[in-house]
């Protein structure tokens, strides 16, 4: 965000006589928020030995608030160097944000985290220090980002939307003469331009060449414009200018503004201050609720949070006004926030260098309900990057949008970035069938598992086995979860690609629990010459608790086997062991005892391979572990 952005937010000065005297002049500069003069001279004063806390703190900033990121580092460093143990708050916090904006992430955190404990930044970092992988990785939503062809090499920033047209502002000089102006001043002027949408792409959203507003444009700052739905109405945001001359407060500094426009026909007509305003703060960045029953604004004025606070008021009848409100430390943090926009949804938009982010400003999106706001929401990339993102804004039907930044690959101080909204979805459907006959299952319960394992869709197949989830988000993982009521639960891993419409088929097949007189389960295994139940027969034999709970009607005959290993009589003895143990766990589910009619072991008697007394020795392990297992009979009522 470069310098016509830092004069949007907070002040325009109205020039004073300089001294001769380099230090002097150099307070002075930067007091009139002159960054690029006041550099000069801060560094001149630094390279001739003046290393104290001011020289170098305002350096740092001079460098800081003009945005050459990689000098102001070498300068918060050096005081850092001298001064850690005594910097103020506003000092640590601007080094780490230039850190990070320089890709020194871990290095910004440590010292974000020198902060007081108290400070919402400090707080909002501890409880996500996973925040950049995090926000560097967001689900793909905001696609073709396209630098606009009305990008100037000038400031170029958002906005808001009305009818087929852009408005945004912008300091491209008017004129020939204003362009001469604009060198020897080395101020940005911003004026209101309007430009139409370009329908000519499907994927890339564009604008034709911009218009300026000549009704509203004077020689110093316009700038966000938001229209009111019947386009009669217009509130925007001017420097304190009465017609003829910057008005300031008692040190000269003159503050903005928020103006209301009425349209005559084609043009704006009589504009009118609004009565909140003052001359000892700033007041900007208008933008209306869905309802435009509420006006949200940015303000400096005293005992916000930070920098600068958004507010609301209501707008009453007859050109009145309610009080500003503060939104709240949810919103505001000890920092800048600002760019409020207001979607149809009633959700907030509103950039932030306050709360945790990828560098310099964010985009964060908060939900309204009821006066309340949910915990503010980081955009990600790639709207969001190392340097200033900001003036979100979306159309109506959510499809496509606008936000500014000042990141490198940028036409000039501020650029304004269109995009469109992913809608790519598509259509997972498949039969569940038995395994053993191939029957289709009607009535199974079908759930689409998302990666973080919440059951997002849940269907119920017809009659002929099938299933259908409509609408399924692209290039994302999932499972397919099939069940049904006395079956093995089965479940099939599926991936969305990024093809729209696409059809996908998963075809799952279940395994029936009672084929004929027996409950089947995989074999119950029991370790050698133990009779106590394994964790791995505890989850087969909560398909048998399921079956007799779904199943009322039916009891069980529990037998059990050994492998030959030991005495015929004492294996006989483990196996009747083994039979209790299981029985007494599917007592301990809350089966009633009347319903298991017997538990006995068979010992060695029936063994299912040639591992017998005689061949022990040569059998394997497995082999042996064959024999080691559990039937389960069904008898009907």
């Amino acid at each position: 965000m470069k310098k016509a952005i830092y004069f949007l937010l907070i002040i325009a000065f109205i020039p004073t006589t300089i001294s001769g005297q380099r230090k002097y002049a150099a307070n002075k500069y930067f007091e009139e928020f002159s960054y690029k003069k006041s550099a000069e001279l801060y560094q001149t004063i630094y390279n001739k030995g003046d290393n104290s806390y001011t020289v170098l703190s305002r350096l740092g900033d001079s460098y800081y608030f003009n945005f050459e990121y990689t000098l102001a580092e070498k300068n918060y460093q050096e005081l850092m160097k001298l001064y850690e143990d005594t910097a103020k708050p506003q000092h640590i916090f601007r080094y780490a944000q230039v850190l990070k904006t320089n890709s020194k992430v871990k290095e910004s955190d440590k010292w974000l985290l020198k902060l007081n404990k108290n400070d919402s930044r400090v707080k909002a970092l501890e409880e996500n220090t996973n925040y950049f992988v995090e926000y560097s990785n967001r689900d793909k939503t905001y696609i073709n980002i396209h630098n606009l062809s009305s990008n100037t090499s000038y400031s170029d920033f958002g906005g808001s939307i009305y009818g087929n047209y852009l408005y945004f502002s912008s300091t491209q000089p008017k004129t020939e003469k204003d362009k001469k102006l604009y060198r020897w001043n080395k101020q940005p002027y911003l004026n209101i331009y309007k430009a139409k949408q370009s329908t000519d792409s499907i994927k890339i959203l564009d604008v034709e060449k911009p218009i300026l507003l000549k009704g509203l444009s004077t020689k110093y700052h316009e700038s966000n414009i938001v229209i009111s739905k019947d386009g009669k109405t217009a509130y925007f945001t001017r420097d304190n200018f009465d017609g003829k001359r910057l008005v300031g407060d008692e040190n000269n500094i003159s503050h903005l503004k928020i103006y209301k426009t009425t349209k005559k026909g084609n043009i704006w007509g009589e504009v009118k201050e609004l009565p909140f305003n003052s001359n000892n703060f700033s007041c900007g960045h208008p933008a209306l609720s869905p309802d435009e029953k509420t006006l949200y604004f940015v303000s400096d004025m005293p005992n916000g949070y930070g920098g600068t606070d958004i507010y609301k008021i209501a707008i009453l009848k007859n050109d009145a006004f309610g009080k500003p409100e503060n939104l709240g430390k949810t919103i505001n943090t000890e920092s800048k926030e600002m760019f409020p926009f207001i979607g149809n949804d009633n959700v907030l938009y509103f950039s932030s260098d306050g709360h945790i982010g990828l560098g310099g400003l964010d985009v964060f999106e908060v939900k309204i309900t009821n006066n309340s706001y949910t915990k503010p929401v980081n955009l990600g990339s790639p709207v969001n990057s190392p340097f200033d993102d900001f003036a979100f804004i979306i159309n109506d039907k959510h499809t496509q949008g606008y936000f500014s930044s000042n990141r490198k690959e940028g036409k000039g101080d501020d650029d304004i970035y269109s995009f469109k909204i992913y809608d790519c979805k598509e259509n997972i459907k498949g039969v569940i069938s038995d395994s053993r006959t191939g029957t289709p299952i009607p009535n199974a319960i079908v759930q689409l598992i998302n990666k973080q394992g919440k059951p997002i869709l849940t269907k119920t197949t017809n009659k002929d086995g099938s299933y259908l989830f409509e609408k399924v988000d692209c290039e994302k993982s999932f499972v397919v979860v099939a069940s049904k009521k006395d079956y093995r639960n089965s479940q099939k891993n599926t991936k969305t690609l990024d093809i729209n419409k696409r059809l996908i088929t998963e075809n799952i097949q279940l395994e029936s629990l009672i084929i004929d007189d027996q409950i089947i389960i995989n074999p119950i295994y029991f370790d050698f010459d133990l009779y106590n139940i394994r964790e791995d027969a505890e989850y087969e034999l909560e398909h048998i608790v399921s079956v007799l709970k779904d199943n009322p009607d039916i009891s069980l005959r529990i037998e059990s086997h050994t492998d030959s290993r030991g005495s015929q009589t004492y294996n006989k003895l483990l196996s009747d062991k083994r039979a209790k143990s299981t029985r007494d766990y599917i007592l301990s589910r809350g089966i009633s005892s009347k319903r298991i009619k017997s538990a006995i072991g068979y010992g060695e008697e029936q063994l299912l391979n040639n591992c017998n007394d005689l061949n022990q020795n040569k059998c394997t392990e497995k082999e042996h572990q064959l024999n080691r297992r559990s039937y389960f009979y069904i008898e009907k009522k």
